[in-house]
């Protein structure tokens, strides 16, 4: 009887059904930062059902601190249609980073924007901010006296059958797809028989000897004595997370650098500087995209970190397995 009383209460109580618990993210641990400035709009103010509008974020912060969205996938009862990050002008202090949000709504009255975090990228370390949503008034499609004509939103209609009095086009693009298919087939193929053909040419070199010599190759360029110090830090970084990425299995490349410091916390990975690590990606953020200055020090001291980052994760540490068989079969002394 008191499974049925609970039951029912969990039916009636929306709250309750609408509410499930959520585990905290792993990024609420870290420090909270606080932006000196924060503005925030709508455009239009009040939208129609699932018309496109724009919400703009405004950050005013320190020009040494970045920051980067990180949207949930769920919003709610809103969908991201498109977002837009401008970065702020070099040398300008404080610095002011703009966020456009193209979303719209499919929910009437007055809503509430969801809250919106971000990964904020300080010399100090990794910070988190998030920001307060704010409310919507979104409307009907219909007009105001739709209702009194009985007029009302209609439901999608069901697929209707429509006569084709010819198959002609049917068997044409049958035979097109046909083709287009066999196309990709012998495509792969040829890629396939050509990988095999260079890999059994030339075998690859190992991960470490390879990031070694691409370090030795941006040293002996010396593109910061060349005032090309923001292709410097391009090529570091693009060689660091190329490493990083082989290294521990995943795409680096194609990380943001949050994502990049998140995917590394989440692996096993002995000997990994995540200080050092975070402290070269804030440093070559603001040069690359906030336009900072850096010394030839710096550079150097940067480059210095990729071949200390390679040494201290490099080799692979040995399973637990293979070092118990090693320290077994090890010579005895008598």
């Amino acid at each position: 009887m008191k499974g049925w009383v609970l039951c029912a209460l969990l039916a009636a109580s929306p709250v309750w059904a609408q509410a499930p618990a959520t585990p905290a993210p792993a990024s609420a641990k870290l420090p909270e930062a606080e932006p000196s400035g924060v503005q925030a709009r709508v455009q239009p103010e009040r939208v129609l059902l699932g018309e496109p509008f724009v919400y703009e974020l405004m950050l005013t912060h320190p020009a040494n601190q970045r920051y980067e969205l990180e949207l949930p996938p769920d919003l709610g009862d809103f969908e991201l249609l498109s977002q837009e990050r401008t970065p702020p002008e070099g040398g300008k202090e404080p610095a002011v980073t703009t966020f456009r949000l193209r979303m719209s709504a499919f929910k009437l009255g007055s809503l509430t924007l969801p809250e919106v975090p971000f990964a904020v990228s300080t010399p100090e370390g990794p910070q988190r901010y998030v920001a307060p949503g704010r409310t919507l008034e979104v409307g009907s499609t219909l007009p105001e006296d739709a209702q009194s004509k009985g007029e009302d939103l209609r439901d999608i209609q069901p697929p209707a059958e429509v006569a084709v009095r010819s198959f002609t086009l049917v068997w044409v693009a049958l035979g097109v797809l046909a083709a287009a298919l066999l196309a990709v087939v012998a495509w792969r193929f040829f890629q396939k028989y050509r990988e095999r053909v260079r890999a059994a040419v030339a075998p690859p070199l190992p991960l470490d000897v390879r990031t070694r010599q691409a370090l030795d190759s941006l040293k002996t360029e010396d593109l910061p004595a060349q005032g090309r110090v923001k292709d410097f830090y391009f090529r570091l970084s693009e060689i660091l997370r190329g490493y990083l990425g082989e290294r521990y299995g995943f795409d680096a490349l194609e990380c943001t650098s949050s994502e990049l410091m998140a995917r590394l916390r989440g692996l096993h990975a002995p000997g990994l500087p995540e200080d050092g690590l975070m402290r070269f990606i804030s440093e070559s953020d603001l040069v690359k995209y906030a336009r900072a200055e850096s010394s030839a020090d710096s550079c150097r001291d940067s480059l210095s970190f990729g071949y200390s980052l390679l040494d201290k994760t490099w080799p692979p540490p040995l399973p637990p397995e293979a070092v118990n068989v090693s320290h077994a079969s090890g010579p005895r002394v008598s």
